[in-house]
């Protein structure tokens, strides 16, 4: 029997005929329009992600305990606004205003760089573009749970992340062309960002539709109840509530970030193991190509075969990369290298969310949503201190062991604690109904 709801239910219902129907099935408009949307936003990003580091430490002259300290500190602190943001989606009437303050942020905040002379201030303006990304990430992710069918959460999931992921490959392409034609000026990538920034916001604009209340007795009702909620002291639903199986896998889901440190670091070690610069954004082209490629069919197995199956796999190549990383001494180790970590991204980062929808009653979504990221990145901050101190202090090779090491932990407590992690959201529906009473 699967470990998650999306094997139980509907059973019974007959499957889509033909195979664009098969492919098709389970994608709703909204899942598509946030893909796109995904697609521009990491397009700009990763132009962004693969010279980040290197734009620190040889142009900005960041010392790199510094440079893993800017790393983790953005991405930490915006966390608390994933939280705040999915607390939020759930009170308010509307997510998209929060999807479009997130996604404008980040996207107008990213050429800005390319003007920077200091670190502090390209730490200002990475803090912001992580800011948005806290706006935007919960309430998102909630709405595309709400637009999907709970046989389809993973391979809802998958698409978005296969979308968004194809938009990181044609970023790394975009950053190589960009240094190639500029004699390998990293500012002109920083500027060049607007572009696909800009044809994000437009989509989003134009194209996504937040699902209104059906009738008007509806919005009545929700008018009355929100008059209701301000006059009166109302039972809140705790975290707590959200049942003991989610909390398990938000405590696995931080373990294994704290060893996850941020990609910086493994560009820095290709940026040693090849002989040009140039180099880096092609080899984590092919990173992307591999991950985007592999993201909606392993989401879609997780549908049919389980979550944790598929998270089991992603945790256990994860180790091996770093593994991989520890010892390698050649250039062509690199391209493996990172070949295998888009295994490992495509059996993870879609999967974890769609098992927390799984457990999570639709009503509290949003909140779960942003406890889960908010966890992940609150770990983000210990991770790139302890890999930038390590990297220093002991070596490259370090960095890298101290994060397969984490892995295994996390693989090892998900696999103890399975037999609690496969209790579907019953515990949790009955929690949130004894509150409400």
């Amino acid at each position: 029997m699967s470990d998650d709801l999306t094997n139980v239910t509907k059973e019974e219902e007959e499957e889509p005929r033909g195979l664009f129907a098969r492919m098709k099935a389970g994608i709703s408009r909204n899942v598509i329009v946030l893909g796109m949307v995904a697609f521009f936003t990491d397009a700009s990003s990763e132009m962004i992600i693969p010279i980040r580091i290197l734009f620190l430490v040889l142009v900005l002259q960041t010392p790199l305990p510094i440079a893993g300290f800017i790393e983790g500190v953005a991405e930490s602190t915006a966390s608390l606004l994933k939280i705040w943001a999915g607390h939020l989606s759930n009170r308010a009437s509307r997510r998209t205003p929060l999807i479009n303050i997130g996604y404008n942020l980040s996207n107008f905040v990213k050429p800005l760089l390319a003007f920077v002379t200091a670190w502090p201030a390209a730490l200002g303006l990475i803090f912001l573009d992580r800011v948005g990304k806290g706006f935007r990430g919960s309430p998102r992710d909630a709405m595309m749970a709400d637009s999907t069918e709970p046989r389809y959460m993973g391979k809802a999931f998958g698409f978005h992340r296969s979308m968004d992921t194809f938009g990181a490959a044609v970023g790394p392409v975009a950053c190589y062309l960009i240094l190639l034609l500029t004699a390998g000026d990293i500012r002109a990538v920083l500027a060049w960002t607007i572009v696909p920034g800009v044809l994000a916001l437009l989509v989003l604009v134009l194209f996504l539709r937040e699902k209104p209340a059906k009738t008007a007795a509806e919005k009545e009702a929700k008018v009355e109840a929100l008059a209701v909620e301000a006059k009166q002291e109302k039972v809140r639903i705790s975290p707590k509530q959200f049942g003991a199986a989610f909390w398990m896998f938000t405590a696995i889901s931080g373990v294994f970030a704290i060893g996850n440190s941020s990609d910086a670091f493994i560009f820095l070690r290709t940026a040693d193991l090849e002989t040009s610069v140039i180099a880096v954004p092609l080899i984590y082209f092919v990173y992307n190509i591999v991950y985007a490629i592999l993201a909606t069919p392993l989401g879609a197995l997780s549908d049919k075969f389980g979550r944790l199956p598929i998270l089991m796999l992603g945790y256990a190549s994860f180790a091996l990369v770093y593994v991989g990383w520890a010892s390698a001494t050649q250039g062509w180790q690199a391209w493996a290298l990172f070949s295998l970590y888009g295994v490992y991204a495509a059996a993870t980062e879609g999967v974890a969310k769609a098992f927390v929808a799984d457990l999570i009653p639709k009503s509290v979504r949003g909140s779960a949503m942003g406890w889960f990221n908010g966890v992940i990145g609150f770990a983000a901050l210990p991770a790139n201190v302890l890999g930038g101190w390590l990297w220093s202090v002991a070596g490259a090779p370090s960095t890298f062991v101290f994060g397969a090491w984490m892995s295994l932990f996390a693989l090892g407590l998900m696999i103890v604690w399975l037999p609690w992690l496969r209790k579907r959201k019953v515990a949790a529906e009955r929690a949130l109904a004894s509150a409400q009473a």
